[in-house]
């Protein structure tokens, strides 16, 4: 061979190895990266070519599927009562992707989770389609029924829990959204998406877990609790503080009390009962800012909470002294979710151990096997259980005789705590600041069939004056309503 066609051979040779080189990289080390890539249409194709699996509730399905007409994705998922169950599930949309117990389930859902591998490949052996798998969660329907119509049109949230296991018996937003008007990938869908996204009220805001408010009042539970632990007061014992007027320190303003004549030198208990500004700003004050974010780090602030949807990280952050004093009403710089709130109430309830909240309890394989099981997992000791027991007692005295006497239950001990809180919102195109006051509840109720539940409520109207808004009377109805559908 001449020495020209050599060189030619050689090149062509070299090529054909190159080609042969990334044919069987691509195959090799990209191929599960393509495969599974999310702008493969056939991976799309494939993962709505089969129903998608359940999210269960109390052994029955919240959602299903429907085959659509004029693309080439077979089934679309479908909500029953999709705006009271949204909040739980989150959606899953075959042009928007998927959120919440939707999207962190996905495998199980849609049946290719690697542990479902055995399965699978059993049913395509025997000419099966692929199947999904299910999610059986710890809502409690006739709670989650209950605080969806009880906060109707009103902007808000609710949250129950099981004070002794950690299970969400209910999850409620409003308002709210249905994920089936989106779970397509039509025009109409985007149009509906859009319309949603827009819509002052954010009703696609899981409020629940994602909003962070200033819980006012019932932080109070947590600032007992903190000068109870820490020795600075005893249940009982007065407090010193002033009739009418907290002088904040460090600063010119004052603190004044909702209820008139019910806060000279009284003690927590009493402080708790007519909720007193004047009680709980000093005793922040002398439990200090360190022991202060101490206590409520025990009650899960501070912390990354996924239940397993990831929960917005609630605050009470480092403050002088004059933050600090109104953090110990729930004011200042301190934020938290309803779940936190919750929280709170639960950790009392269960003689002050607080334990991680949870809404799915199992994930089921096609044939019904279990595929993983939740176990209830303690976040540690919120307060030593001395300090629980007195704050029981606190919190039953302001049902029974004080400010949360709309919750008051027959047969079943219930304990609360109101809660007015406000928030400035600096008016746009001016200084000035407008206040948005928001109605808390927190409470517990412990029925004579043994039946617990934990539940807080929080009521956003950002229309209403402050004198119309209050805890017991706004939020109350809706925390009773609660817990009558939990413990009867």
């Amino acid at each position: 061979m001449n020495k020209p066609l050599r060189r030619v051979a050689i090149f062509a040779g070299l090529l054909i190895l190159a080609l042969l080189v990334r044919v069987n990289w691509l195959m090799f080390v990209d191929g599960d990266e393509l495969r599974t890539h999310k702008d493969n249409r056939r991976v799309a194709i494939e993962r709505y070519s089969v129903p998608r699996g359940d999210i269960i509730v109390n052994g029955k399905s919240v959602t299903g599927h429907a085959e659509t007409t004029g693309s080439d994705f077979k089934y679309k998922v479908t909500w029953k009562d999709g705006p009271m169950w949204a909040p739980v599930t989150g959606f899953a949309s075959q042009a928007f992707g998927a959120t919440q117990l939707e999207e962190i389930y996905d495998g199980i859902l849609t049946g290719t989770d690697d542990r479902l591998f055995f399965g699978a490949t059993v049913d395509m052996l025997m000419g099966k389609p692929r199947q999904g798998g299910s999610v059986v969660t710890t809502i409690d329907p006739k709670a989650q029924k209950a605080a969806f119509e009880a906060m109707g049109s009103r902007k808000g949230a609710v949250v129950a829990l099981d004070p002794k296991t950690g299970k969400i018996l209910a999850l409620v937003s409003t308002p709210s959204y249905d994920p089936s008007v989106f779970s397509g990938n039509s025009l109409e869908d985007a149009e509906a998406r859009q319309k949603l996204l827009e819509n002052p009220d954010k009703p696609m805001v899981n409020r629940a877990l994602r909003e962070t408010y200033p819980p006012g009042s019932t932080f109070k539970i947590v600032t007992a609790a903190a000068a109870l632990d820490n020795g600075t007061y005893d249940l009982d014992q007065p407090t010193g503080s002033e009739p009418n007027l907290y002088q904040i320190p460090q600063s010119p303003n004052k603190i004044g009390n909702p209820i008139a004549g019910r806060c000279d030198n009284v003690s927590i208990k009493t402080g708790l009962m007519w909720s007193c500004n004047t009680v709980f700003a000093k005793v922040s004050e002398e439990v200090g800012n360190k022991k202060m974010r101490e206590q409520a780090a025990k009650f899960g602030f501070d912390e990354k909470v996924y239940t397993p949807v990831r929960a917005e990280v609630s605050t009470y952050p480092e403050a002088d002294p004059a933050f600090n004093a109104m953090g110990g009403i729930g004011q200042g710089n301190v934020q938290a979710t309803p779940l936190q709130m919750a929280m709170v109430a639960a950790a009392v309830a269960n003689d002050g151990k607080l334990m991680k909240p949870y809404m799915v309890d199992e994930l089921k394989a096609p044939d019904l096997d279990t595929v993983e099981r939740t176990d209830p997992e303690s976040m540690g000791e919120a307060m030593s259980e001395e300090t629980a027991r007195k704050l029981q007692e606190a919190m039953e005295a302001v049902v029974s005789g004080g400010t949360g006497k709309p919750v008051q239950m027959p047969n079943a001990t219930v304990g609360g705590k109101t809660g007015t809180a406000e928030r400035g919102e600096r008016v746009k195109g001016s200084k000035q600041t407008n206040m948005k006051p928001y109605a808390w509840m927190i409470t517990y109720a412990k029925g004579e069939n043994g039946r617990q539940v934990a539940v807080a409520v929080v009521v956003d109207d950002p229309n209403a004056a402050r004198a119309e808004i209050s805890g017991s009377g706004t939020a109350g109805p809706v925390a009773k309503a609660v817990m009558q559908a939990v413990v009867g």
